[in-house]
């Protein structure tokens, strides 16, 4: 079995710029994300989260700067050869396919086979072997992130927190280093944002990753992140501990529209 057991390396963005026709969606953004950290990426409607997300995991090529992960440069690699790298994400819409909870945390265990199609195909006894390897451990993150009850359960079925969850889970079936969550309680109710929390501190405790989050929600924010970032505009305009950053003049203007200036100016 593929399972993580080292510490995460450290994951280094610096001068990161992204361009759309024209258009400075990242302007030479860096930060760093100390091994084993739940780092935030927060900041209003198009200040560029989502597009230092597409970043780190493959979808987007910045027009310079560069994504490190430990030794490992990221920065021009194919999404797929970034998450052998031990790099995973969901999104902000669920994606997920027809079939049970096993079946969808099945398809993170592929990219881990070692089998080979032909052997699978054939369901040679080491195939076997290593199927059911995998599918213990797709059990115990199911546990891990309390899905367990619902293991066997078609995904249609299930509520909309514990369809975020599934998709949570299959990304955890990567085995990452590093795990990205692209906004993981929007639109749960409060029970649900909750115990969305609950799951990110076991599994950073349990199994030593690092998490890079985006969210909207500060309240989740500040109960769970260790440092955060703050974008506004494409650019990085704070950086720190939760509470660091809530005081911070800049990103009072960037939510708020008042800062230092304003208050001077009263």
């Amino acid at each position: 079995m593929s399972v993580r057991t080292t510490a995460p390396p450290e994951l280094t963005v610096t001068g990161v710029t992204v361009r759309f026709a024209g258009l400075t969606a990242l302007d030479a953004v860096s930060f760093t994300v100390a091994p084993g950290t739940v780092h935030a990426l927060i900041g209003p409607n198009g200040a560029g989260k989502s597009t230092c997300f597409n970043v780190l995991s493959g979808l987007c090529r910045p027009a310079s700067g560069a994504v490190r992960l430990g030794g490992a440069e990221l920065t021009r690699l194919a999404p797929h050869r970034i998450a052998a790298l031990g790099v995973a994400r969901t999104f902000q819409n669920i994606v997920t396919t027809r079939g049970t909870v096993a079946d969808n945390l099945m398809l993170g265990r592929h990219a881990l086979s070692r089998a080979g199609f032909a052997a699978s195909a054939l369901r040679l006894p080491r195939a076997r072997r290593e199927q059911r390897a995998h599918l213990d451990r797709a059990r115990e993150i199911a546990r891990l992130v309390g899905l367990e009850a619902h293991f066997d359960s078609p995904v249609g079925l299930l509520s909309y927190g514990d369809r975020k969850r599934v998709e949570f889970a299959r990304a955890l079936c990567l085995e990452p280093r590093v795990l990205l969550l692209d906004e993981p309680v929007a639109g749960m109710n409060a029970a649900e944002r909750a115990a969305t929390a609950r799951v990110v501190d076991t599994v950073r405790a349990e199994l030593g990753l690092s998490v890079v989050l985006v969210e909207h929600d500060m309240g989740l924010v500040m109960r769970i992140a260790d440092e955060v970032t703050v974008l506004d505009f494409g650019r990085a305009v704070a950086h720190g501990t939760p509470d660091e950053v809530r005081r911070d003049p800049e990103v009072l203007r960037a939510y708020l529209g008042t800062g230092a200036e304003g208050e001077d100016a009263a």
